[in-house]
């Protein structure tokens, strides 16, 4: 009898097994409908790609069926011209995730999208869209298929890995092994702080190498190639934050007049940082916290006073990472991390000094250089 009971609870355990599995199959196996309308863009549409990190090209289309309900998926597929979407150039999720019938696509992926339809920068060339829909395991591509005639942007098409600046006024001088990192700040995208002397020679280069690639600015405007012995020149000798992007073949020049460390309680510098040299400010003054009712304040940041297209601006360095704690000895390098803020504010994002800073000469040192995360350092002398 027994033996029996254990054999029929058994029997259950492997009938309620089964269960569980087909309808996981059932769900995953769900039935969804093609896309039947495209909304935006309209067909044969010709957009002209700009440069701002803002623009964008809005598409849109009619949302799908599914068999239990649910809410599909959107992909939009791209593809050259008479191409059936089996291996699409290039693919990307909707807004919201993948479940909005919508999308906003940069400029800059519609750039990469001309690429590898094998238009030139530059140039226009057509490339066709659609939408996949998936539900589960099952996909489906729209039969609706639109072309897009796009005018790209004059950037590169073989985009280095790294960049360099060299040449007798850069601060590494003309020997090349000495050349200064620039920092990648994105795909295609690099950025160094810097000093070049007025009147002499510099270029960019993709290795420590003589046979490097070389790229220049005739206009300190648009990047270059340089397919010979081209290089560029400064009209003023000063501090630079250099950024150029290789997807739109841009540079773009901002003097860097001075950084002062600001002190958050006086909502001012409380002293300035002098350039000492390949991407380092560095300058020494007593800190004293400020007394408030509550306790004592220390909180602090960096200010910037910079110079591009002729017009002064104030900027401001805080912390990548946010804290509200004093750092220790053994607290993580992060902590003192560096990145360049959105907006000049007495509070947001700042540090606090530990308290053995307090009433002492203190060294502070912000330290920008291209083969290392931003940073500073505080030394109590």
């Amino acid at each position: 009898m027994k033996k029996t009971a254990i054999l029929i609870w058994l029997a259950a355990v492997i009938a309620t097994l089964g269960s569980c599995k087909t309808d996981n199959i059932a769900y995953t196996d769900v039935q969804v409908t093609a896309v039947d309308n495209l909304f935006e863009p309209f067909d044969n549409k010709a957009v002209k790609l700009v440069s701002a990190a803002s623009a964008s090209l809005f598409f849109e289309w009619e949302a799908a069926l599914t068999e239990d309900g649910g809410a599909p998926q959107y992909e939009i597929a791209f593809d050259v011209v008479g191409g059936d979407f089996s291996k699409p150039l290039y693919k990307l999720t909707s807004n919201n995730k993948g479940y909005a019938t919508n999308a906003y696509i940069t400029h800059k992926v519609l750039n990469s999208v001309a690429s590898l339809a094998g238009i030139n920068p530059g140039e226009s060339g057509d490339v066709q869209w659609t939408i996949v829909t998936s539900r589960g395991i099952n996909r489906v591509i729209s039969p609706v298929v639109r072309k897009l005639k796009i005018s790209s942007l004059e950037g590169f098409a073989d985009i280095p890995n790294e960049l360099y600046a060299t040449g007798e006024a850069s601060e590494g001088g003309a020997d090349i092994a000495a050349a200064l990192a620039f920092k990648q700040t994105a795909t295609g995208e690099f950025e160094i702080y810097t000093k070049l002397e007025a009147g002499k020679k510099y270029v960019f280069v993709d290795r420590k190498d003589n046979d490097a690639r070389r790229f220049y600015s005739d206009n300190q405007v648009k990047l270059k190639e340089a397919t010979e012995d081209l290089s560029m020149e400064v009209t003023k000798t000063a501090v630079y934050r250099i950024q150029v992007d290789f997807n739109v073949a841009t540079i773009n020049f901002t003097e860097i007049k001075s950084i002062g460390l600001w002190f958050s309680p006086d909502n001012k510098i409380m002293f300035n940082l002098p350039y000492q040299g390949k991407g380092i400010w560095s300058g020494t003054g007593v800190i004293a916290f400020k007394q408030e009712g509550w306790g004592k304040d220390e909180r602090y940041k960096f200010q910037l006073e910079t110079v591009a297209n002729n017009k002064s601006v104030i900027e401001q360095f805080g912390a990548k990472n946010p804290t509200d704690s004093r750092p220790t000895p053994t607290s993580d390098p992060a902590y003192y991390y560096i990145k360049l803020l959105k907006a000049v504010t007495q509070w947001d994002d700042k540090w606090k000094f530990a308290s053995e800073v307090d009433g002492k000469s203190t060294t502070v040192s912000v330290i920008l250089q291209g083969d290392k995360e931003y940073t500073h350092q505080v030394t109590v002398n």
